[in-house]
């Protein structure tokens, strides 16, 4: 088996929109959730492969150590380049992960310079003059200047990637890239003789991200969100991808611990569409109250016909009285806790079919299923495609949703019964 491509993803759902791109491309494309050994499976007629890790908010040195591991099982499968897959909000902070592992990753694989491009116009995300924006505003003008891990207060990638890398920073404009893949490769290869490591791209429309895929076909080692990816995707022959499969039947749930702005639309459109929805007391759970029991019990006396969804989601003002109590890690581990032990409870209880909302959530919740390896199917909405995988109690088809990802009627229009 020959991988065309090799992904490392940060997070578990910027895997899964990142391997979802790939497929879109038509390359056939496996999922692995960790850092891989020689024991974790790979589906023999893969064209791609990504790997999820939870090295997003990790330290860095942690980071990087993972992600130098998952470069070289990569290479040892036949991957001749490495794609480095981050939030198309460059989530992270001037003590971030993105400037370390992609500099260390380029160290190992020989490269010299590396083009990176968060864009992903159909999330809003585009980059001009080097300034990432979020729909009609800058990224720090955006809900995600509240992030409550990586608050982005500040747009310009230069200065970001910059205050995280040693190496030179420049920005590739966008009517440069409009002149076509020749001479972006052009003007990336005179930035590397200037001394330029990095260089930003500028970029607007899925257009603009074939061209940057088609000029950095060559590249060791290329960063960025999943439009790119898709670029690079479509650059390489492709066996086709396997047909559409539709989620099976059997009893549905949603598990939520996003608390972005997305998310808390889709909780709200699941209540009002007359779902049954339980909300999590995380104080209550770290004060000693059986929550974990409460929801079960709740969850056994529903109809198992109707798809359910329990969440420890909340508006930014109860976030933020949840952290002043308990702290912002605390919060967070007992909000994981008790979803990661629920995914466990209801797929025993015959749940066949698994949404989860938000990247830390789906980290939790693979982890605690023991999957390791998934195969792409169909999205539901852009970024947001069914997985197949194997669980302990059989076949289980699993959504990862990032959680600014997805319409409004996600969650309801998802699991209607197939």
């Amino acid at each position: 088996m020959t991988l065309h491509i090799g992904c490392i993803a940060d997070d578990f759902t910027g895997g899964t929109d990142v391997a979802a791109a790939f497929r879109r491309a038509g390359l056939r494309t496996a999922l692995v959730f960790g850092v891989p050994d020689d024991t974790t499976p790979l589906p023999a007629d893969c064209d791609a492969a990504v790997v999820a890790l939870k090295s997003r908010s990790a330290p860095a040195y942690l980071a990087v150590a993972d992600s130098l591991a998952t470069h070289h099982w990569l290479r040892s499968k036949g991957a001749g380049q490495t794609y480095v897959k981050y939030c198309s909000t460059f989530d992270s902070t001037p003590a971030g992960n993105i400037g370390p592992v992609t500099d260390a990753l380029m160290d190992a694989a020989g490269a010299e310079v590396t083009v990176h491009c968060p864009a992903s116009p159909p999330n809003g995300r585009t980059v001009y003059q080097g300034h990432l924006f979020v729909h009609d505003r800058l990224l720090s003008e955006s809900p995600l200047r509240h992030h409550p891990l990586n608050p982005m207060t500040d747009s310009a990638l230069v200065r970001l990637l910059s205050a995280q890398t040693r190496h030179r920073v420049a920005v590739l404009d966008w009517a440069t890239v409009r002149r076509g893949a020749d001479a972006v490769h052009d003007a990336v290869e005179a930035r590397r003789l200037e001394g330029v490591r990095h260089v930003i791209a500028d970029a607007l429309t899925d257009d603009d991200l074939a061209v940057l895929g088609r000029a950095t076909r060559r590249l060791p080692v290329v960063a960025g969100a999943a439009g790119l990816a898709e670029g690079l995707g479509r650059t390489r022959p492709a066996r086709g991808v396997a047909a559409g499969r539709r989620p099976p039947a059997g009893r549905a749930a949603v598990l939520a611990g996003s608390c972005s702005t997305r998310t808390l639309e889709q909780i709200a459109h699941f209540r009002a569409a007359g779902r049954p929805t339980l909300r999590l007391d995380i104080l209550a759970a770290a004060a000693g109250r059986d929550i974990i029991g409460e929801a079960l019990a709740w969850y056994d006396a529903q109809d198992p016909a109707e798809p359910v969804l329990i969440h420890t989601s909340v508006p930014p003002e109860e976030l933020t009285t949840a952290q002043h109590f308990l702290g912002t890690a605390e919060s967070a581990a007992v909000a994981e806790s008790l979803l990661g032990a629920l995914a466990v409870h209801l797929t025993d209880r015959g749940v066949r079919r698994l949404l989860v909302a938000g990247g830390e959530t789906s980290g939790t919740v693979t982890t605690a299923l023991g999957v390791r390896t998934v195969l792409v199917h169909e999205e539901a909405d852009p970024g947001v495609p069914w997985t197949s995988a194997t669980t302990r109690t059989g076949s289980l088809a699993l959504m990862l949703k990032s959680g600014n990802f997805g319409r409004p009627d996600l969650f309801t229009r998802a699991l209607e019964t197939p």
